[in-house]
């Protein structure tokens, strides 16, 4: 398998060919645009087409969250992929990381020491079938937050964007804050996406580059239910008001 299509028509129309894998893919937008929901496609063609995932669902507090959204956007029950999804819940109070479940971990994931053991440790608690493991992320940009690890936490990102062709990566980010660092992630990225939103919720995709396949670069409204969209709103203001203090003081 060296190409994943994700068998969602609106998408399929803007990447007929799919993804290359491995590659990584960054979804770029302002705060509060849906970012995570259309990241979700990509997560539910992957575990549809036999592989592994690694969530670090920043924008979630919990992993119950994610699935609660699989559910009603892509019609999928996550509790059925037991074995093929660890969670990474990023916990800012804690030294390095632990296992808090049998799909859980809770780690520091600012630090990037602690990132690389924390992506070893759920690599081990997942089963590696083809087409691999995709490493899944939301809300990445709020690990640029910290005045200690910003510039260390940034060169990791864009060191697994860039080189790490081992796995497959699909990241979220906004560029509501730190837009020149953001910058920096979007320039080495395989595929680069962006959102943005109109009154009244209404959510758009363009795509800007893809690493080898043809895409239709056209604008593009997402058919996500606008209660939907509310709902990504809300999580990301109190996300954004809860973690970028904590993270400020590390």
């Amino acid at each position: 398998m060296t190409h994943l299509k994700t068998n969602i028509s609106w998408l399929d129309e803007l990447i007929p060919e799919g993804i290359l894998i491995p590659s990584s893919t960054l979804i770029s937008g302002p705060g509060g645009t849906g970012k995570p929901l259309v990241e979700f496609a990509f997560v539910a063609a992957w575990l549809k087409s036999g592989g592994s995932l690694i969530g670090i669902p920043l924008q979630y507090p919990s992993g119950e969250l994610v699935k609660t959204a699989m559910k009603q956007l892509y019609n999928m029950n996550l509790n059925d992929y037991k074995g093929k999804i660890v969670y990474i819940q990023f916990d800012p109070g804690i030294e390095g990381y632990e296992k808090t479940g049998e799909d859980t971990l809770k780690s520091n994931m600012v630090k990037p020491l602690i990132w690389d053991k924390t992506i070893e440790e759920a690599e081990k608690m997942i089963d590696k079938t083809e087409p691999g493991t995709m490493i899944f992320g939301s809300a990445l940009n709020l690990l640029l937050f910290s005045d200690k690890y910003k510039e260390s936490i940034l060169n990791k990102l864009k060191e697994v964007l860039q080189y790490d062709k081992g796995r497959t990566y699909a990241f979220a980010v906004s560029t509501s804050a730190l837009a020149d660092e953001i910058r920096i992630l979007e320039n080495v990225a395989d595929n680069l996406m962006f959102t943005r939103m109109e009154k009244p919720m209404k959510l758009f995709l363009q795509i800007d580059r893809m690493k080898d396949v043809r895409f239709n670069n056209k604008e593009t409204r997402v058919p996500i239910p606008e209660k939907m969209l509310e709902e990504i709103n809300k999580i990301a203001e109190t996300t954004r008001k809860t973690r970028i203090p904590e993270i400020k003081k590390i």
